[in-house]
């Protein structure tokens, strides 16, 4: 009766997240309630099932980025593009993209794309150019970006905690078909939108003329911000090493910031994303209900059964339904519910080794967030963006460019995964 009331509890609380009336994080909050409310775990046992690695490395991250931002960095780099390409509309949106790429795989897609889409509002306005294709072209990027390392995309976040792989073992295995599937992609986009975009030549003048220097509001604040960006990221690599947490790495970092800039900590803690964070404490309380009741092992056995517990069968097929899955509901709370599952079935099934199929849920999770405008959180926070700013992005317009170019990620993906891990 429990893994009944559980499964209600979690399909339930799946459906109002997917529907979007509620907040997702008031949703996640009273689902985990309701499995506490309702005997599935007890108060001791749901705080046992929240990852407090997970919530400490996202916690981190989003201070130092809070803070770094305050510096106009971002918007330094986004005018240094626009100079590069010399004001041409294509050259422009590979600029962007790449920087929206690379941002993403180094602190995370959310923030990242936050931080550049108001730039890409103001450059294309003075292009006099229709916004849509470069904002597109940054949703993209971003979730393409953010697979390529442990904090670049939640579901990897997720992953890395709950598993023996550190930020160099995601950069290892995931860049490589991040970066091939990148470059694949802005050569489709350039197909798609190359010749659409015309700029007068005056435009491009009025744009080599702005001065990217004046766009750093604080360099004394941007050396330090750079410093601890630099030795938060060489914790990250060596982390595995010196056997500490990526949390810990994380929240070193935030807390030495904190200190060498003297930014009153109230005004740092509003830089927190903190609906975000409840969302994944909500979540975890959630599918720790249906751990705890057994759901997560039979489904399991189940799907040993379907499989035959052949890795080549199970690392495609859990590589296809988290992509196709990813596309249509929030990568997130389906990366939390495969996780236990996984594990569950390496245990059941025997297998030595799992790592293929945690890169396959990896690249299903992060790839197709791609393929709709509600597969990803940057992507739902791109198209609150752009509404608010009157260039709304309509649901089919955006799937009829990024499905297609999710699918041919998955092929690539596949035909990675196969050839370095299966053959």
């Amino acid at each position: 009766m429990q893994a009944y009331i559980a499964v209600t509890v979690f399909l339930l609380t799946y459906a109002l997240i997917i529907s979007e009336k509620i907040h997702r994080t008031v949703v996640a909050l009273l689902g985990g309630m309701l499995m506490i409310f309702l005997g599935i775990l007890h108060q001791e046992k749901a705080i046992e099932m929240i990852d407090f690695n997970t919530l400490g490395l996202l916690t981190g991250m989003m201070i130092i980025v809070g803070i770094t931002k305050n510096t106009g960095v971002f918007e330094y780099l986004a005018v240094k593009s626009a100079k590069w390409a010399k004001g041409d509309p294509w050259q422009l949106m590979l600029a962007l993209g790449t920087i929206t790429a690379v941002g993403s795989a180094l602190l995370d897609n959310v923030t990242t794309v936050l931080l550049i889409v108001p730039v890409t509002f103001s450059i294309t306005s003075e292009l006099k150019v229709n916004p849509i294709p470069f904002l597109i072209t940054e949703i993209i990027a971003s979730n393409v970006g953010g697979t390529a390392t442990l904090i670049g995309d939640p579901p990897n976040i997720m992953i890395g905690s709950q598993t023996h792989l550190g930020f160099m073992d995601f950069v290892i295995h995931l860049a490589p078909p991040a970066v091939i599937v990148y470059i694949l992609t802005m050569l489709c986009l350039k197909f798609i939108y190359g010749k659409r975009m015309k700029v007068d030549e005056s435009l491009k003048e009025r744009i080599m003329s702005f001065d990217e220097r004046s766009e750093i509001k604080d360099a004394a604040l941007l050396k330090k911000c750079l410093f601890v960006l630099g030795l938060t990221i060489l914790g990250f690599v060596l982390h595995q090493f010196v056997h500490m947490e990526s949390a810990t790495i994380a929240m070193g970092g935030a807390t030495l910031l904190m200190l060498i800039t003297r930014i009153n900590p109230d005004r740092v803690m509003h830089q927190v994303e903190w609906p975000v964070i409840f969302f994944f404490i909500g979540l975890f309380i959630l599918v720790g209900g249906l751990e705890e009741t057994g759901v997560i092992e039979g489904i399991a056995k189940k799907s040993l059964e379907i499989t035959g517990g052949e890795m080549v069968t199970t690392s495609m097929i859990i590589l296809w339904l988290s992509a196709i899955a990813s596309a249509f509901v929030d990568n997130i709370p389906f990366v939390a519910t495969m996780i236990p599952l996984i594990k569950t079935m390496g245990t059941l099934g025997g297998m030595q080794n799992l790592d293929p199929l945690w890169w396959s849920l990896a690249l299903g999770a992060c790839l197709g967030g791609n393929g709709t405008l509600i597969g990803a959180s940057a992507n739902v926070i791109v198209a609150g963006m752009a509404e608010h700013r009157n260039h709304p992005i309509s649901f089919l317009g955006f799937m009829k460019v990024a499905f297609p170019l999710m699918i041919m990620s998955i092929i690539v993906s596949s035909v990675y995964v196969y050839l370095r891990y299966l053959m």
